[in-house]
């Protein structure tokens, strides 16, 4: 496939993340890409690229209405909400989807399109559930722009890593309260948390990081401001050694845990949605699920809306700080199964898989 329309965001949380690395393939391919992009360009945390790849970007842009052909197939990267409308009549769409109960209104925009390609088996399998054949799933791959420094971080100190932003789903707040009660003040361990969410006000944030505390004070927890370069999160991933992102209750894909793993770095990880599609025993601790429920918070999720309805999974309390525990006992070991992930899950591969979906399913 030479040609391609592509509808994606280019923006700095995950999607824009996994949509600019496709985009990197896609010219290493030397493909013609009409882009139209969702929602403002922003490629300031993307801060590895090179200039010839910036300007096929903007070129890619710029052109995308001379290459705009009723012919060539549209490939759309966004949430199936707002995913309804086609520019081409071949159409496929990649998403992320994280709970377990496709309300009719998705299942509707998921049937529209030719081919459906969610980012975890676990969506796809929800889908299918609900009578959708037109979904199968592509995994996400290594950012190449992250690597290991080198350098030597806390040399004295066990030193924990909290990555994503504030929600429920994530179990952020039981995430922290947990490890303070087991290691706050103990300075021989730090966690250190870039948990900022661009949906929740800066003072707000800072009232529900006191409520999960209980109002305590911890001088080992350390909250970071947001980080705007892909180079300072790549800093934060090799400074930690142990990482607490993977007992996220409902994931897409956990692109943070991932990359931790796939830096030779000991995540704690919730055996359950996409987690189940790259983590085990080998390359990651791994805690058994211990039940499930209602997703909804008041925010991002609300109950009897026409998406994003069902359920997160949970983990107990005892069976994770066992877990951490464990990982004390190997978190200065290089995690050499984690390290394997980079070649097995790329984003060549990724794009090769949605090429051939595409090839597949256009008509």
């Amino acid at each position: 496939m030479e040609s391609l329309i592509f509808k994606c965001p280019i923006n700095q949380v995950s999607f824009g993340n996994v949509s600019l690395n496709l985009l990197r393939e896609m010219y290493k391919k030397g493909m013609s890409i009409a882009h139209f992009p969702i929602g403002n360009v922003d490629a300031s945390v993307y801060d590895k690229l090179d200039s010839e790849l910036k300007e096929w970007l903007q070129s890619s842009i710029n052109n995308r209405f001379k290459l705009l052909k009723k012919d060539i197939p549209t490939l759309q990267l966004w949430h199936i909400n707002g995913s309804e409308n086609r520019i081409t009549k071949d159409h496929h769409l990649i998403s992320f989807y994280e709970l377990d109960s496709p309300t009719e209104s998705e299942k509707n925009i998921v049937d529209i399109h030719d081919s459906v390609m969610f980012s975890s088996s676990y969506a796809s399998k929800a889908f299918k559930s609900v009578g959708c054949s037109n979904v199968s799933n592509v995994h996400v791959g290594f950012d190449p722009d992250f690597h290991k420094t080198g350098k030597t971080y806390l040399k004295d100190k066990i030193h924990f890593g909290l990555m994503g932003k504030w929600e429920k789903r994530k179990h952020t707040a039981k995430i922290i309260k947990l490890w303070a009660d087991k290691y706050g003040n103990n300075y021989n361990y730090q966690l250190s948390c870039c948990i900022n969410n661009p949906f929740i006000k800066p003072e707000q944030l800072n009232q529900l990081i006191g409520q999960a505390l209980e109002g305590k004070q911890y001088g080992n927890i350390n909250f970071l401001p947001f980080l705007k370069t892909n180079s300072e999160v790549n800093e934060m991933l090799n400074a930690i050694d142990i990482d607490l992102t993977g007992l996220s209750g409902a994931e897409g894909w956990n692109i943070p845990s991932f990359n931790a793993s796939a830096l030779g770095k000991w995540s704690i990880v919730l055996n359950a949605t996409s987690h189940k599609d790259w983590a085990n025993e080998s390359n990651s601790i791994i805690v058994e699920p211990s039940g499930k429920s209602p997703a909804y918070d008041g925010t991002f999720f609300h109950q009897g809306a026409p998406f994003n309805q069902g359920n997160i999974y949970e983990f107990n309390s005892d069976e994770v700080v066992s877990k951490m525990e464990q990982a004390e006992t190997v978190c200065k070991k290089e995690n050499s199964e984690g390290l394997k992930l980079q070649e097995k899950f790329s984003y060549k591969n990724m794009l090769e898989s949605v090429l051939k979906t595409i090839d597949k399913n256009s008509k």
